[in-house]
């Protein structure tokens, strides 16, 4: 009887709680989500950005930024990220998150990102400038160039 009571009581409480912790943890969420908004790339394809504690958790102690750029299938891109202050890694992503490509240093030695990648697919991509490891920020330049044919 006693274990009974216990179960019950046990049961009777677990409801609420779940409950309250489900609601607590979606409502930052959802927030979080609200706050998202990748910047647009200019036509120009070239940015100076900050890097800061302002932008994206990346969830591995650092911070992302993220640019929207419109890309054909068949161009073939090239993503330059300068900076004197961070260690660079480029991304490049689909909209649901997917990483089609990233770099880290680029092939002159330093610590700088070149990434060079093929469109399969028409359509809008995400380019996350974010630093090696779980710190670094400041400024940096981006470049996103399509290559033509000579």
């Amino acid at each position: 009887m006693k274990h009974a009571l216990i179960a019950r009581l046990t049961q009777a409480l677990a409801v609420p709680a779940i409950a309250m912790t489900l609601q607590t943890i979606a409502t930052p969420v959802r927030a979080q989500n609200n706050l998202y908004n990748p910047s647009l790339l200019p036509p120009s394809g070239e940015i100076n950005g900050t890097l800061s504690e302002a932008d994206i958790p990346t969830g591995q102690g650092g911070f992302a930024h993220d640019y929207l750029v419109q890309l054909e299938e068949g161009d073939q891109i090239t993503i330059d990220v300068l900076s004197d202050s961070f260690d660079t890694i480029v991304s490049l992503m689909t909209p649901d998150g997917l990483t089609i490509a990233e770099n880290d240093d680029g092939p002159d030695g330093t610590t700088n990102s070149l990434l060079f990648a093929r469109i399969t697919q028409s359509g809008t991509y995400i380019v996350r400038v974010r630093a090696f490891g779980a710190v670094g920020s400041g400024p940096f330049d981006l470049k996103v160039t399509r290559l033509r044919p000579i």
